[in-house]
């Protein structure tokens, strides 16, 4: 994972930034392609920052998000990180790493979840559906790293 984001700097809604490779070592990463403009992505978006939330706030799991943004403007995105996402990483507006992340992943709509192992490897394209299938978030996360 660390290799993936390596030389990246990685932003957060709080101001602070980060280079990939030191953030996201040895975390399994799930990479949250969407945009403000998108309903299905609205809805979403609360549902996983509370799962976030869980996961990282209460039981210090090993998990990381990182925001690769479809939106149209930089304050877009400024906006929607602030209406409805939690405080995880994101890719800056015009980073050319947000294309080469869709088209390494081949995301062809929005909402995308793509869940990574530490060292780079899917574990599963439909990260969503885990999210939003039931399970309390500890049991995804344990499910996520024993793939």
């Amino acid at each position: 994972m660390a290799d993936l984001f390596k030389g990246v700097e990685l932003h957060k809604k709080d101001g602070s930034k980060t280079m990939g490779e030191e953030a996201l070592k040895g975390k399994i990463v799930a990479l949250y392609f969407s945009a403000h403009w998108c309903p299905p992505c609205r809805q979403f978006t609360p549902v996983l920052k509370d799962f976030y939330g869980e996961l990282v706030d209460e039981s210090d799991k090993e998990f990381e998000i990182v925001f690769v943004s479809f939106d149209r403007s930089a304050d877009d995105l400024k906006s929607y990180m602030a209406e409805d996402h939690g405080n995880w990483y994101f890719l800056p507006f015009g980073s050319e790493k947000i294309q080469e992340l869709s088209t390494q992943f081949s995301v062809s709509g929005i909402p995308a979840m793509i869940v990574l192992k530490p060292n780079g490897d899917v574990i599963t394209k439909n990260g969503r559906a885990d999210v939003q299938g039931g399970k309390a978030p500890v049991q995804a996360f344990d499910q996520w790293a024993k793939a």
